[in-house]
């Protein structure tokens, strides 16, 4: 049953695709298949409970600079089987769907209209990379007033040491409520 209160949250779920999942992935993180049944139950939990989903998804072109500033692998090509959510956890009706090109899920998306349309103050970020794309989506959320929470269960880092920092930097240079436990 949907209440007042939750439909004022949403649960993002970042970057969460074949690209980054997927054993031999272009920039796959092994992480991410770790937390996977906890990310799983708490996207059914949000649909129940009448929060809105939104997937949040890196969309590149396919020569995007950010490959070679980066040095990353070409990944998340837009219209490639890469570039889609893992099928465990797929968008269904009534979730949204924004991509973006870069590691904030605001930068030059359509995120921030469509959670002020919807009334929506309260943000659980989900997904990966915790050092990256989760951080930056946290940072712009943060700055643009949004309560921000991260719950360590539902966000794979690339490494025990740049998933703490991050965690860290959002607790307590952002005002996080950052949950601290694993899957």
């Amino acid at each position: 049953m949907k209440t007042k209160a939750s439909g004022s949250r949403a649960l993002l779920v970042i970057d969460m695709l074949e690209d980054f999942v997927r054993p031999g992935a272009p920039l796959e993180v092994p992480e991410t298949r770790t937390i996977m049944p906890a990310l799983r139950r708490r996207i059914l939990r949000a649909r129940k409970d009448g929060e809105l989903v939104v997937y949040v998804c890196d969309s590149h072109r396919r020569n995007d600079p950010e490959f070679a500033r980066m040095g990353w692998p070409p990944h998340a090509v837009a219209g490639t089987p890469g570039a889609a959510v893992v099928a465990r956890i797929s968008p269904e009706p009534g979730d949204v769907v924004v991509e973006k090109r870069t590691y904030s899920g605001f930068h030059r998306t359509s995120l921030d209209s469509v959670l002020r349309r919807r009334g929506i103050r309260r943000l659980s970020l989900s997904g990966c990379v915790t050092n990256i794309c989760i951080l930056y989506t946290a940072a712009d959320a943060a700055m643009r007033g949004y309560d921000v929470t991260v719950d360590e269960a539902h966000v794979a880092g690339l490494d025990r040491k740049t998933h703490t920092f991050a965690l860290d930097q959002m607790e307590k240079v952002l005002g996080v409520r950052v949950i601290h436990r694993r899957a």
